[in-house]
Protein backbone atom coordinates (compact mmCIF):
# COMPACT_ATOMS: atom_id res chain seq x y z
CA UNK A 1 0.00 0.00 0.00
CA UNK A 2 1.15 3.62 -0.77
CA UNK A 3 1.87 5.18 2.48
CA UNK A 4 0.96 9.60 2.42
CA UNK A 5 1.98 11.37 5.46
CA UNK A 6 -1.09 14.06 6.36
CA UNK A 7 -0.45 17.47 8.00
CA UNK A 8 -2.80 16.31 10.82
CA UNK A 9 -4.89 19.30 13.31
CA UNK A 10 -6.97 16.84 14.86
CA UNK A 11 -9.69 18.68 13.68
CA UNK A 12 -12.92 17.64 11.62
CA UNK A 13 -11.62 18.30 8.15
CA UNK A 14 -8.31 16.59 8.49
CA UNK A 15 -9.74 13.43 10.73
CA UNK A 16 -12.32 13.06 7.61
CA UNK A 17 -9.20 13.26 5.63
CA UNK A 18 -7.76 10.84 7.14
CA UNK A 19 -10.08 8.26 7.01
CA UNK A 20 -11.03 9.09 3.39
CA UNK A 21 -7.00 8.50 2.46
CA UNK A 22 -7.50 5.21 4.06
CA UNK A 23 -10.26 3.91 2.00
CA UNK A 24 -8.32 5.09 -1.06
CA UNK A 25 -6.09 2.76 -0.12
CA UNK A 26 -3.25 4.93 1.50
CA UNK A 27 -1.06 4.29 4.65
CA UNK A 28 -1.95 7.23 6.31
CA UNK A 29 1.27 8.84 8.49
CA UNK A 30 -0.46 11.95 10.75
CA UNK A 31 1.58 14.48 11.29
CA UNK A 32 1.49 17.31 13.62
CA UNK A 33 3.28 20.53 14.16
CA UNK A 34 4.37 22.15 17.38
CA UNK A 35 4.42 26.10 16.02
CA UNK A 36 3.59 26.77 19.17
CA UNK A 37 -0.36 27.20 19.07
CA UNK A 38 -2.73 26.54 21.83
CA UNK A 39 -3.73 22.74 20.98
CA UNK A 40 -4.47 19.83 23.33
CA UNK A 41 -1.29 17.36 21.50
CA UNK A 42 -2.41 14.46 23.54
CA UNK A 43 -5.94 14.31 22.67
CA UNK A 44 -5.01 14.88 19.01
CA UNK A 45 -2.11 11.94 19.24
CA UNK A 46 -4.82 9.45 20.28
CA UNK A 47 -7.95 10.58 17.84
CA UNK A 48 -5.28 10.58 15.19
CA UNK A 49 -4.35 6.75 16.46
CA UNK A 50 -8.47 5.95 16.84
CA UNK A 51 -8.42 7.14 13.30
CA UNK A 52 -6.28 4.53 11.84
CA UNK A 53 -2.91 6.32 11.52
CA UNK A 54 -0.48 3.71 11.33
CA UNK A 55 2.18 6.02 12.52
CA UNK A 56 2.03 9.39 14.47
CA UNK A 57 4.34 12.00 14.66
CA UNK A 58 4.72 14.80 16.86
CA UNK A 59 7.03 17.54 16.12
CA UNK A 60 7.92 20.46 18.41
CA UNK A 61 9.27 22.78 15.81
CA UNK A 62 8.95 26.30 18.21
CA UNK A 63 12.84 26.72 18.43
CA UNK A 64 13.71 26.25 14.94
CA UNK A 65 10.55 28.96 13.84
CA UNK A 66 11.49 31.24 15.68
CA UNK A 67 15.41 31.48 15.08
CA UNK A 68 15.22 30.24 11.32
CA UNK A 69 12.02 31.80 9.78
CA UNK A 70 10.60 34.79 12.29
CA UNK A 71 13.55 36.09 13.15
CA UNK A 72 14.91 36.58 9.57
CA UNK A 73 11.68 37.74 8.37
CA UNK A 74 12.16 40.63 10.94
CA UNK A 75 15.80 41.32 9.87
CA UNK A 76 14.14 41.38 6.20
CA UNK A 77 12.02 43.97 7.67
CA UNK A 78 9.03 41.84 5.72
CA UNK A 79 5.62 43.59 6.07
CA UNK A 80 3.03 42.12 3.37
CA UNK A 81 1.29 45.31 1.99
CA UNK A 82 2.56 47.16 4.53
CA UNK A 83 1.03 45.85 7.45
CA UNK A 84 0.62 42.05 7.86
CA UNK A 85 3.40 40.67 9.94
CA UNK A 86 2.78 37.59 7.97
CA UNK A 87 2.24 34.74 10.90
CA UNK A 88 0.54 32.16 9.09
CA UNK A 89 2.94 33.07 5.96
CA UNK A 90 5.94 31.83 8.15
CA UNK A 91 4.61 28.87 9.59
CA UNK A 92 3.86 27.10 6.38
CA UNK A 93 7.52 26.58 5.34
CA UNK A 94 8.79 24.74 8.46
CA UNK A 95 5.46 22.69 8.84
CA UNK A 96 6.19 21.46 4.96
CA UNK A 97 9.61 21.26 5.44
CA UNK A 98 9.51 18.76 8.26
CA UNK A 99 6.63 16.84 6.11
CA UNK A 100 8.87 16.20 3.44
CA UNK A 101 11.43 14.46 6.47
CA UNK A 102 8.70 12.68 7.69
CA UNK A 103 7.90 11.42 4.51
CA UNK A 104 11.66 10.65 3.28
CA UNK A 105 12.33 8.72 7.17
CA UNK A 106 9.03 6.69 6.36
CA UNK A 107 9.41 5.95 2.86
CA UNK A 108 6.18 7.73 2.03
CA UNK A 109 5.90 8.98 -1.49
CA UNK A 110 2.77 11.61 -0.81
CA UNK A 111 2.00 14.40 1.24
CA UNK A 112 -1.47 15.56 1.97
CA UNK A 113 -3.00 18.77 3.64
CA UNK A 114 -6.89 20.05 4.40
CA UNK A 115 -6.21 23.58 2.68
CA UNK A 116 -8.79 24.59 0.45
CA UNK A 117 -8.70 25.11 -2.80
CA UNK A 118 -9.49 29.47 -2.44
CA UNK A 119 -6.46 29.90 -0.02
CA UNK A 120 -3.28 31.01 0.38
CA UNK A 121 -2.62 27.91 2.34
CA UNK A 122 -2.54 25.05 -0.48
CA UNK A 123 0.01 27.52 -2.44
CA UNK A 124 2.57 27.96 0.41
CA UNK A 125 2.64 23.97 1.05
CA UNK A 126 2.51 22.80 -2.72
CA UNK A 127 5.29 24.97 -3.68
CA UNK A 128 7.57 24.37 0.02
CA UNK A 129 6.84 20.17 -1.27
CA UNK A 130 7.87 20.31 -4.37
CA UNK A 131 11.25 22.87 -3.72
CA UNK A 132 12.13 20.78 -1.66
CA UNK A 133 11.07 17.39 -3.22
CA UNK A 134 10.47 17.52 -6.44
CA UNK A 135 8.66 14.14 -7.55
CA UNK A 136 6.73 14.35 -4.49
CA UNK A 137 2.95 12.80 -5.31
CA UNK A 138 0.44 15.87 -3.66
CA UNK A 139 -2.80 14.81 -2.14
CA UNK A 140 -5.56 18.03 -1.64
CA UNK A 141 -8.67 16.68 -1.29
CA UNK A 142 -10.14 19.75 -1.42
CA UNK A 143 -9.67 19.97 -5.05
CA UNK A 144 -10.35 16.73 -5.75
CA UNK A 145 -13.37 16.39 -7.54
CA UNK A 146 -14.41 13.48 -5.78
CA UNK A 147 -13.86 14.26 -2.23
CA UNK A 148 -15.98 17.80 -3.60
CA UNK A 149 -18.75 15.80 -4.81
CA UNK A 150 -18.40 13.71 -1.32
CA UNK A 151 -18.28 16.69 1.25
CA UNK A 152 -20.44 19.78 0.22
CA UNK A 153 -19.84 21.37 3.04
CA UNK A 154 -19.60 20.54 7.22
CA UNK A 155 -22.66 18.96 7.57
CA UNK A 156 -21.47 16.31 4.90
CA UNK A 157 -17.98 16.34 7.03
CA UNK A 158 -19.84 15.53 10.33
CA UNK A 159 -22.30 12.89 8.66
CA UNK A 160 -19.60 10.75 7.59
CA UNK A 161 -17.21 11.09 10.63
CA UNK A 162 -20.13 10.26 12.59
CA UNK A 163 -20.94 7.38 10.41
CA UNK A 164 -16.91 6.18 10.89
CA UNK A 165 -16.98 6.63 14.37
CA UNK A 166 -14.85 9.85 14.90
CA UNK A 167 -15.58 11.77 17.75
CA UNK A 168 -16.09 15.73 16.60
CA UNK A 169 -16.30 16.61 20.07
CA UNK A 170 -18.81 19.10 21.63
CA UNK A 171 -17.36 22.31 21.74
CA UNK A 172 -18.92 24.70 19.55
CA UNK A 173 -17.30 25.88 16.12
CA UNK A 174 -16.90 29.52 16.14
CA UNK A 175 -18.59 31.24 13.24
CA UNK A 176 -15.24 32.36 11.89
CA UNK A 177 -11.90 30.15 11.20
CA UNK A 178 -9.11 30.72 13.28
CA UNK A 179 -4.94 29.45 13.04
CA UNK A 180 -2.31 30.03 15.47
CA UNK A 181 1.33 29.95 16.22
CA UNK A 182 4.18 31.56 18.28
CA UNK A 183 3.63 34.95 16.29
CA UNK A 184 -0.20 35.30 16.14
CA UNK A 185 -3.77 34.31 15.88
CA UNK A 186 -5.06 35.11 12.33
CA UNK A 187 -9.45 35.34 12.16
CA UNK A 188 -10.94 34.77 9.07
CA UNK A 189 -14.00 33.56 7.32
CA UNK A 190 -17.71 33.42 8.43
CA UNK A 191 -19.07 36.62 10.03
CA UNK A 192 -15.84 38.55 9.27
CA UNK A 193 -16.57 37.86 5.67
CA UNK A 194 -18.41 41.46 5.49
CA UNK A 195 -15.82 43.61 5.91
CA UNK A 196 -17.90 46.22 7.26
CA UNK A 197 -18.62 43.44 10.42
CA UNK A 198 -16.98 44.74 13.71
CA UNK A 199 -15.44 41.54 14.80
CA UNK A 200 -16.92 40.37 18.46
CA UNK A 201 -14.74 41.48 21.43
CA UNK A 202 -14.26 38.14 23.07
CA UNK A 203 -13.20 36.49 20.14
CA UNK A 204 -9.66 37.47 21.02
CA UNK A 205 -7.43 34.99 22.14
CA UNK A 206 -3.97 36.75 22.52
CA UNK A 207 -4.62 40.66 23.24
CA UNK A 208 -6.95 42.29 25.80
CA UNK A 209 -9.25 45.33 24.64
CA UNK A 210 -6.54 48.61 24.29
CA UNK A 211 -9.13 50.18 26.23
CA UNK A 212 -9.07 47.63 29.16
CA UNK A 213 -5.42 47.28 29.41
CA UNK A 214 -3.80 48.47 32.79
CA UNK A 215 -2.87 52.67 33.18
CA UNK A 216 0.46 51.31 33.68
CA UNK A 217 3.82 51.75 31.06
CA UNK A 218 6.06 49.11 31.01
CA UNK A 219 9.40 49.66 30.15
CA UNK A 220 11.72 47.64 28.24
CA UNK A 221 14.47 46.59 26.86
CA UNK A 222 15.82 44.72 24.00
CA UNK A 223 19.13 43.60 22.66
CA UNK A 224 20.60 42.76 19.30
CA UNK A 225 23.34 41.26 17.93
CA UNK A 226 23.94 41.54 13.96
CA UNK A 227 20.03 41.78 13.75
CA UNK A 228 19.10 39.05 16.07
CA UNK A 229 17.22 39.28 19.27
CA UNK A 230 19.44 37.98 21.99
CA UNK A 231 18.67 39.73 25.61
CA UNK A 232 15.20 41.38 26.78
CA UNK A 233 15.23 42.70 29.87
CA UNK A 234 11.56 43.90 31.53
CA UNK A 235 12.65 46.97 33.57
CA UNK A 236 9.11 46.74 35.45
CA UNK A 237 9.28 43.34 36.63
CA UNK A 238 13.11 42.83 36.46
CA UNK A 239 13.43 39.79 34.83
CA UNK A 240 15.72 38.90 31.70
CA UNK A 241 15.63 36.14 28.42
CA UNK A 242 18.26 35.59 26.48
CA UNK A 243 17.15 33.31 23.92
CA UNK A 244 14.55 34.39 20.55
CA UNK A 245 12.31 31.48 21.71
CA UNK A 246 12.44 32.82 25.64
CA UNK A 247 12.27 36.15 24.12
CA UNK A 248 9.52 35.97 21.82
CA UNK A 249 7.36 34.31 24.47
CA UNK A 250 7.91 37.02 27.16
CA UNK A 251 6.55 39.70 24.69
CA UNK A 252 3.40 37.57 23.58
CA UNK A 253 2.77 37.72 27.42
CA UNK A 254 3.89 41.88 27.69
CA UNK A 255 1.81 42.97 24.31
CA UNK A 256 -0.96 40.51 24.55
CA UNK A 257 -1.53 41.67 28.63
CA UNK A 258 -1.21 45.45 27.04
CA UNK A 259 -4.02 44.98 24.33
CA UNK A 260 -0.71 45.24 21.75
CA UNK A 261 -0.87 44.09 17.98
CA UNK A 262 -4.05 44.05 16.76
CA UNK A 263 -4.74 44.59 12.80
CA UNK A 264 -7.97 44.62 10.89
CA UNK A 265 -6.92 44.42 7.29
CA UNK A 266 -8.36 43.73 3.83
CA UNK A 267 -5.56 41.96 1.85
CA UNK A 268 -4.84 40.65 -1.71
CA UNK A 269 -4.31 36.86 -1.40
CA UNK A 270 -2.07 35.32 -4.36
CA UNK A 271 -4.80 33.53 -6.03
CA UNK A 272 -6.36 36.70 -7.06
CA UNK A 273 -8.73 37.28 -4.70
CA UNK A 274 -9.45 40.01 -1.67
CA UNK A 275 -9.84 38.48 2.09
CA UNK A 276 -10.62 40.29 5.07
CA UNK A 277 -8.59 39.03 7.72
CA UNK A 278 -7.93 40.22 11.81
CA UNK A 279 -4.79 39.27 13.40
CA UNK A 280 -3.22 39.34 16.85
CA UNK A 281 0.46 39.76 16.66
CA UNK A 282 1.78 41.42 20.34
CA UNK A 283 5.10 40.01 20.48
CA UNK A 284 6.02 40.23 16.80
CA UNK A 285 4.86 44.27 16.86
CA UNK A 286 7.38 45.13 19.65
CA UNK A 287 10.52 42.95 18.12
CA UNK A 288 9.26 44.32 14.80
CA UNK A 289 9.30 48.24 15.96
CA UNK A 290 12.54 48.01 17.96
CA UNK A 291 14.71 46.34 15.38
CA UNK A 292 13.83 48.31 12.27
CA UNK A 293 14.42 51.64 15.17
CA UNK A 294 17.99 50.35 15.48
CA UNK A 295 18.42 49.92 11.67
CA UNK A 296 18.23 53.25 11.30
CA UNK A 297 21.11 53.86 13.72
CA UNK A 298 23.28 51.30 12.34
CA UNK A 299 22.99 50.62 8.47
CA UNK A 300 24.48 52.92 5.47
CA UNK A 301 22.37 54.95 4.13
CA UNK A 302 22.34 53.65 0.64
CA UNK A 303 22.22 50.09 1.99
CA UNK A 304 19.22 51.17 4.28
CA UNK A 305 17.47 52.40 1.24
CA UNK A 306 18.09 49.67 -1.04
CA UNK A 307 16.60 46.94 1.90
CA UNK A 308 14.17 48.98 2.32
CA UNK A 309 12.64 48.84 -1.81
CA UNK A 310 13.72 45.12 -1.10
CA UNK A 311 11.32 44.47 1.42
CA UNK A 312 8.27 44.29 -0.10
CA UNK A 313 9.15 41.89 -2.57
CA UNK A 314 10.60 39.76 0.08
CA UNK A 315 7.29 40.14 2.15
CA UNK A 316 5.37 38.89 -1.12
CA UNK A 317 7.82 36.13 -1.34
CA UNK A 318 7.16 34.91 2.13
CA UNK A 319 2.90 35.37 1.64
CA UNK A 320 3.12 33.69 -1.85
CA UNK A 321 5.24 30.82 -0.35
CA UNK A 322 8.46 30.72 -2.36
CA UNK A 323 10.52 30.48 1.04
CA UNK A 324 12.51 27.42 -0.52
CA UNK A 325 13.26 29.42 -3.97
CA UNK A 326 16.38 30.46 -5.45
CA UNK A 327 15.45 34.17 -5.29
CA UNK A 328 14.37 33.97 -1.44
CA UNK A 329 17.95 32.28 -0.89
CA UNK A 330 19.58 35.85 -2.87
CA UNK A 331 17.54 38.12 -0.54
CA UNK A 332 18.18 36.37 2.63
CA UNK A 333 21.96 36.22 1.90
CA UNK A 334 21.37 39.71 1.14
CA UNK A 335 20.11 40.60 4.44
CA UNK A 336 21.98 38.77 6.25
CA UNK A 337 25.16 41.16 4.71
CA UNK A 338 22.91 44.03 5.54
CA UNK A 339 22.59 43.34 9.26
CA UNK A 340 26.59 43.29 10.25
CA UNK A 341 26.24 46.25 12.08
CA UNK A 342 23.03 45.95 13.53
CA UNK A 343 24.15 45.90 17.41
CA UNK A 344 23.04 47.24 20.41
CA UNK A 345 19.49 48.07 22.17
CA UNK A 346 16.39 49.69 21.85
CA UNK A 347 14.11 50.67 25.22
CA UNK A 348 10.31 50.80 24.79
CA UNK A 349 7.65 51.77 26.55
CA UNK A 350 4.33 49.76 26.07
CA UNK A 351 1.09 51.00 27.24
CA UNK A 352 -2.41 50.36 26.26
CA UNK A 353 -2.05 49.25 22.72
CA UNK A 354 1.00 51.09 21.58
CA UNK A 355 4.99 50.78 21.43
CA UNK A 356 6.74 53.72 22.22
CA UNK A 357 10.77 53.68 21.19
CA UNK A 358 12.62 55.87 23.86
CA UNK A 359 15.60 55.07 23.39
CA UNK A 360 18.69 53.56 21.15
CA UNK A 361 21.81 52.29 21.76
CA UNK A 362 24.12 51.42 18.60
CA UNK A 363 26.94 49.89 19.91
CA UNK A 364 28.46 49.32 16.30
CA UNK A 365 26.59 51.35 14.05
CA UNK A 366 27.25 54.58 12.23
CA UNK A 367 25.50 57.56 14.23
CA UNK A 368 28.41 59.45 15.64
CA UNK A 369 26.74 62.28 18.21
CA UNK A 370 29.81 64.74 17.28
CA UNK A 371 29.55 64.95 13.91
CA UNK A 372 25.34 65.02 14.63
CA UNK A 373 25.72 68.24 16.37
CA UNK A 374 25.31 71.72 15.67
CA UNK A 375 27.54 72.71 18.62
CA UNK A 376 30.33 70.58 17.73
CA UNK A 377 32.11 70.78 14.29
CA UNK A 378 33.31 67.05 14.55
CA UNK A 379 35.01 66.86 11.60
CA UNK A 380 32.50 68.40 8.93
CA UNK A 381 33.61 71.59 7.27
CA UNK A 382 30.30 73.45 6.87
CA UNK A 383 31.92 75.49 4.23
CA UNK A 384 31.65 72.78 1.84
CA UNK A 385 27.53 72.59 2.19
CA UNK A 386 27.53 75.66 -0.15
CA UNK A 387 29.49 73.88 -3.30
CA UNK A 388 27.22 71.01 -2.17
CA UNK A 389 23.83 72.83 -2.86
CA UNK A 390 25.32 74.52 -6.09
CA UNK A 391 25.58 71.19 -7.37
CA UNK A 392 22.51 69.70 -6.77
CA UNK A 393 20.41 73.22 -7.47
CA UNK A 394 22.25 72.84 -11.15
CA UNK A 395 19.19 70.89 -12.89
CA UNK A 396 16.86 72.92 -10.96
CA UNK A 397 17.84 76.16 -12.23
CA UNK A 398 18.09 74.88 -15.72
CA UNK A 399 14.49 73.10 -15.43
CA UNK A 400 13.46 76.85 -14.17
CA UNK A 401 15.15 78.33 -17.25
CA UNK A 402 13.71 75.88 -19.38
CA UNK A 403 10.11 76.50 -18.36
CA UNK A 404 10.61 80.62 -18.70
CA UNK A 405 11.40 79.85 -22.63
CA UNK A 406 8.00 78.25 -22.95
CA UNK A 407 6.48 81.14 -21.50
Amino acid sequence: MEKVVLAYSGGLDTSVILKWLQEKGYQVVAYIADVGQEEDFDAALQKAKECGAVEVFLEDLKKEFVEDYIVPAMKGSALYEGRYLLGTSLARPIIAKRQIEIARKTGATAVSHGATGKGNDQVRFELAYLGLEPGIKIIAPWKDPEFLEKFKGRTDLLEYAKSKGIDVGAKKKPPYSMDGNLMHISYESGVLEDPEAKPDKDMFQLTVDPKDAPDKVVELTIEFEKGNPVLLKNLSTGDSFNEPLEILVELNKVGGANGVGRIDIVENRYVGIKSRGVYETPGGTILWAAHQDLETASIDREVYRLKQKLAGPFAELIYNGFWFSPEMEFLLHAVEKSQELVTGSVNLEIYKGNVTVTGRNSKSGLYDSELASMDVEGGYDQADAEGFIRVNAVRLRNHYLAQSKKS
